[in-house]
């Protein structure tokens, strides 16, 4: 689950996902996505629904979350064709 603004921000890097872009995908305003990272090493401040939002449009951004006791994160692998 997405926990803490680092993580959010380093997620929207591994995914190549412009905060606006994630914004679109969302359904969130780009001033709680701003918000969200800005939390930095802290815990979310925002709503459980909407960081479920963001944290879908990032999975289907291919991110999947990997917590085990700690935020964590990984490329979704690709299926060979």
């Amino acid at each position: 689950m997405l926990s803490i603004g680092n993580q959010l921000k380093a997620v929207r890097a591994l995914a190549g996902v412009e905060q606006l872009v994630l914004t679109e995908a969302s359904d969130v305003s780009i001033g709680t996505i701003r918000n969200m990272e800005a939390c930095g090493p802290d815990v979310l401040k925002s709503s459980l629904k909407t960081i479920s939002m963001v944290q879908r449009a990032l999975e289907a951004a291919g991110i999947e979350f990997t917590n085990g006791g700690e935020p964590g994160v990984k490329p979704r692998r690709r299926n060979p064709a």
